[in-house]
């Protein structure tokens, strides 16, 4: 019989971890996260057959030693996003995936709390690491004590004990997006560069791949840039803030961030209530929440860069799994699970690129290990 899905949630003061089991995959989020996710386009469509064929068995003899956990973060849509492959992987595989959500993005805490994981256990994890360099001196105590790491969303610095990264590589997919919005602009004008949560490893890698662009185009600047945004709340606010600052000054707006993408989405209609339609705000934000789809199918927003969150939840797991049943890695591997350029002509149907690229790498998973 198929083993279900635990929760664990975050205690505000953790002297250990709590593992809550319960008799089905887990509906209801955990403590921090918000009860109910927008659901986006891709999770409309998505295929959630990706594993290969004979793959939705019970867990194989080998698997039976895994005890697995995924570390995410709760309050950000893109967490809950992979957590929907990682469920699928659990029903598939057969093998208990614990979840934790972790409340703040502090390295000191992930310790703490991946420390209680292991005491109690676990000995595979899936993890999005709360300081790319930090991250690391925790990965090589747990490591020499048998424990396998994926990441999945943010690489760690190398070298690192992790095994694998599974993710979008973030600076390419900024680049992109910066590229995109600079061609839709002519090549001149002003950007508002509106950036997430700082003490995230990957915002500061999407501002260097922002302002790498930038700097290519002698006619284009970043006339102000926005940051520290955790809510849509704030995105709101901040992004409202900047267009009164820079009132008729601004030609586009780049958000590398759900949440300032989200926010970018539910400011612009007010704007142009305000300011008039006569001048146009070229916009591209990042993943797929259903507000950025609608703007952009409204034709507020003009597109955005789907990531395959999806795919970093479910590879991730497969990835420790294969691990765990025996199979060795001598050298640490990023699996780039692409991305995607949504548009108003291709916003129905862009999750079967993001599909097909999913079954691609898990067709071939055996490939990344020696």
């Amino acid at each position: 019989m198929k083993k279900s899905l635990l929760a664990i949630c975050l205690a505000t003061v953790m002297t250990g971890a709590c593992l809550a089991g319960c008799g089905s995959p887990v509906t209801t989020a955990p403590s921090g996260a918000s009860a109910e996710e927008p659901k986006t386009e891709a999770d409309k469509n998505v295929d959630t057959s990706t594993a290969p064929e004979g793959e939705s068995e019970p867990a194989k003899d080998g698997a039976s030693d895994i005890k697995m956990a995924w570390y995410g973060f709760s309050g950000y849509p893109y967490h809950e996003e992979v957590y929907k492959g990682v469920e699928a992987f659990a029903k598939d595989s057969g093998i208990e995936v614990l979840k934790y959500m972790g409340s703040d993005v502090a390295q000191s805490a992930q310790n703490e709390e991946v420390e209680a994981l292991v005491a109690q256990g676990v000995n595979a994890l899936s993890i999005y690491p709360a300081d790319a360099a930090g991250a690391n001196s925790l990965y090589e105590e747990i490591t020499a004590h048998g424990v396998n790491v994926v990441n999945f969303g943010c690489a760690t610095n190398t070298p690192t004990t992790a095994s694998f990264t599974v993710g979008t590589d973030v600076k390419q997919a900024a680049m992109d997006a910066a590229e995109e919005l600079i061609k839709m602009m002519g090549e001149k004008g002003n950007i508002l560069n509106v950036l997430e949560v700082l003490e995230d490893p990957n915002t500061a890698i999407r501002k260097a791949g922002v302002e790498e662009v930038v700097a290519k185009y002698p006619d284009v600047k970043i006339v102000q840039e926005v940051g520290g945004i955790k809510s849509q709340e704030e995105a709101v606010q901040k992004i409202e803030t900047a267009l009164s600052s820079n009132a008729g000054n601004i030609d586009g707006i780049v958000c590398t961030g759900n949440t300032a993408s989200i926010g970018m989405a539910l400011t612009l209609p007010d704007y142009y209530q305000q300011m008039g339609t006569d001048k146009h705000i070229y916009c591209i934000g990042i993943d797929t929440d259903e507000t950025v789809v609608k703007a952009i199918n409204d034709g507020t927003v003009d597109a955005t860069v789907a990531q395959n969150p999806y795919a970093h939840g479910y590879i991730s797991c497969a990835l420790l799994q294969k691990l765990g049943e025996g199979k060795n890695v001598s050298d640490y591997t990023f699996v780039d699970t692409g991305v995607v350029l949504v548009t108003k002509e291709n916003s129905a149907d862009f999750s079967g690129d993001l599909d097909a690229k999913t079954k691609e790498i898990m067709s071939n998973l055996d490939s990344y290990f020696d």
